[in-house]
């Protein structure tokens, strides 16, 4: 695996020029949050495709976001510049993969997704 480099990682300067980064309101709902957060981290989605791709090319039956997530973290988690600057919350999971499956129809049977409470 490629160790990344704080300089190489994608949108850093995105989130240089926070000065203080947005802490969710309580009152936010998980998509308001979610928005909040893809807007500033679009990389994200961007890696979580490159790690499915790889999946399906070595014939992986199913996908699990949680794994791809840990992968993220494993991946970043080295590079960010401070460890509040960077938080990928596990309630995001089942927004990314539903992003996932919009963008790649053909993806869908690789993802187990429920229905939002929310919905």
């Amino acid at each position: 695996m490629t160790t990344v480099l704080q300089e190489q990682l994608p949108g850093l300067e995105a989130v240089r020029r926070i000065v203080q980064p947005p802490v969710g309101d309580a009152r936010q709902s998980i998509q308001e949050r979610f928005e909040q957060f893809h807007a500033l981290n679009p990389w994200v989605l961007a890696d979580l495709e490159r790690l499915t791709a790889e999946c399906i090319e070595a014939k992986f039956p199913r996908i699990s976001l949680g794994m791809l997530f840990e992968l993220v973290r494993y991946s970043y988690g080295r590079a960010t510049l401070s460890a509040d600057d960077f938080r990928l919350n596990n309630d995001f999971r089942s927004r990314y993969a539903r992003m996932l499956i919009e963008q790649h129809p053909e993806w869908a049977g690789y993802f187990e997704v429920r229905a939002l409470r929310t919905d």
